[in-house]
């Protein structure tokens, strides 16, 4: 594959809540930690904004904590491009190729390496939204694929090449282990492989859509949401909108199972639309988000239940949208897509809070 030459945008200024930083960056577009928290968010302090122009989500860090990727959309674009930025100087650069659509960034454990899903080796044209006639989907576009390329995005290499969606693809932190969402059997099922795009398994095999998959700490679990028709009407819904490769996302619950795909355990049960689930670093709470306090179905915020389904406890309170929760290798941060602060409606944008394990105290 070709290399990509990168273009670096113009920094995004952040205070120091980042895990290198002791001093302050000041700067004037810098919104004060007071007005981005709600008074019931005691799990975060010092919450600074890392994001201030376009469509900002899916951060995600490194295994040394001192960088974040993440997807982006410009303001005045069409699609999602995928950029990393480096939270000691506030450096963003762009890693994807500038062409087609990206999705779902993640680096390797070393560092060394970053993978991210696009369309661009199909067609340079950003594809075109879905359409909503059908009411609120997500598109799943066939021409995904999962790329990984070096941190400044050159050396670009392709690790799957099935027609279908192949893309949410995250690493273990203990293993050259990737897992991954992919139609290529003609159903959404969640898949490893290793890092070089070989040995590919299949771990779910239940009719609906199983993604968002991550690892635990350990390695050893893998937590994703799924949303399983039971109804006649619901599954021929359900293959209805797949064969024009879109989804609806109302319907979605946290699952866990073991590394191999043994031990499926279904973990929420509240019927609202739960994505985004990510594990606590103790390995036995799960962060997600979710509209389930909202009977309109708009309101999302993040929160945490235990493995077992037990302990369910709200995190985030702010308006609009909190989602894709992350926390930093040693656990002190939460990193999260956010509305709060949002320069007109909708607006998302990245957002770093030391994380409160016990605010009670």
């Amino acid at each position: 594959m070709r290399s990509i030459k990168n273009t670096i945008r113009r920094p995004i200024p952040i205070l120091g809540t980042a895990l290198l930083l002791s001093v302050a960056c000041a700067s004037a577009q810098t919104a004060d930690s007071r007005n981005l928290r709600h008074p019931e968010e005691g799990h975060l302090r010092n919450i600074r904004q890392l994001t201030f122009s376009g469509e900002n989500a899916e951060a995600y860090f490194s295994a040394d904590g001192s960088r974040l990727i993440f997807q982006s959309r410009a303001e005045g674009e069409g699609c999602d491009q995928i950029y990393t930025l480096d939270l000691a100087s506030g450096d963003t650069r762009l890693v994807s190729t500038g062409e087609g659509r990206t999705t779902c960034s993640y680096y390797y454990p070393g560092g060394d390496r970053v993978l991210y899903a696009s369309t661009h080796h199909w067609d340079p044209v950003c594809p075109a939204p879905p359409d909503m006639s059908q009411g609120y989907v997500w598109a799943l576009y066939p021409t995904y694929d999962i790329f990984a390329a070096n941190p400044d995005g050159t050396d670009l290499d392709q690790l799957t090449e099935s027609w279908g969606y192949d893309a949410e693809a995250t690493f273990s932190p203990v293993e050259d282990l990737v897992v991954f969402t992919s139609m290529r059997d003609g159903d959404l099922e969640i898949y490893t492989m290793r890092g070089d795009g070989s040995d590919v398994r299949r771990l779910t095999h239940e009719l609906g859509y199983d993604g968002g998959p991550f690892f635990s700490p350990d390695g050893k679990k893998i937590v994703y949401r799924s949303g399983y028709p039971e109804t006649d009407e619901e599954v021929s819904d359900y293959r209805k909108l797949l064969a024009q490769g879109l989804i609806r996302p109302s319907a979605l619950e946290v699952y866990v199972m073991d590394v191999d795909g043994s031990n499926q355990v279904q973990v929420t049960d509240n019927g609202a639309a739960n994505f985004g689930p990510y594990f606590h670093p103790s390995g036995e709470k799960i962060l997600f988000s979710s509209n389930l306090h909202d009977p309109q179905g708009r309101e999302f915020d993040i929160f945490m239940i235990g493995v077992d389904g037990t302990g369910l406890k709200q995190i985030t309170y702010t308006g609009g949208f909190d989602g894709f929760p992350m926390f930093s290798p040693d656990g002190k941060y939460l990193v999260f897509g956010s509305n709060r602060n949002e320069s007109h409606p909708g607006n998302t944008n990245v957002f770093i809070a030391e994380w409160v394990e016990d605010p009670e105290r």
